[in-house]
């Protein structure tokens, strides 16, 4: 006669599983949140070495202005062509680890840098102020926002 789990011993091995999985994955998302956290202050420093090394070979000018006139109409094209042309500044242009998004918004200089981020580009600059943020709503375990790294 053959002999198996009884549907209790069932119910009790899928319950501990429950159990033990409810104390795991909660650990493995805070793992990757920082994780993520850490990519993007580490995009954000590699991003403003090259904007600030660009900066200092062109005389003063950021990246996003046509022909390096702060007169003409910043671009998003134009910023990332400067920025990542030959990997001179910047190897490739880093994603957002939150969004996956290598996108850029760029202000133009007269506008005022959004306060609150869409989320929808992966990161927002203006060349006026040589400022560049994090497009991502939310806060890191310490309350300070992604968009404020």
């Amino acid at each position: 006669m053959k002999r198996g789990f009884s549907i209790i011993e069932l119910v009790i091995v899928v319950a501990v599983l429950g159990i033990l999985a409810a104390i795991v994955v909660p650990q493995f998302q805070s793992h990757a949140t920082q994780a993520k956290e850490a990519v993007a202050k580490d995009s954000l420093r590699i991003l403003r070495s090259g904007i600030e090394l660009y900066t200092t070979q062109h005389g003063g000018v950021p990246p996003g202005y046509e022909d390096d006139d702060p007169r003409t109409v910043p671009s998003s094209s134009t910023f990332h062509n400067q920025l990542v042309l030959e990997g001179r500044y910047v190897l490739k242009m880093p994603e957002n680890p939150f969004n996956r998004l290598r996108t850029t918004l760029v202000i133009a200089n007269a506008e005022t840098f959004p306060e609150v981020p869409t989320g929808t580009y992966g990161w927002v600059y203006q060349p006026a102020t040589i400022t560049i943020r994090l497009d991502w709503p939310g806060t890191d375990k310490d309350g300070l926002r992604y968009y404020d790294y």
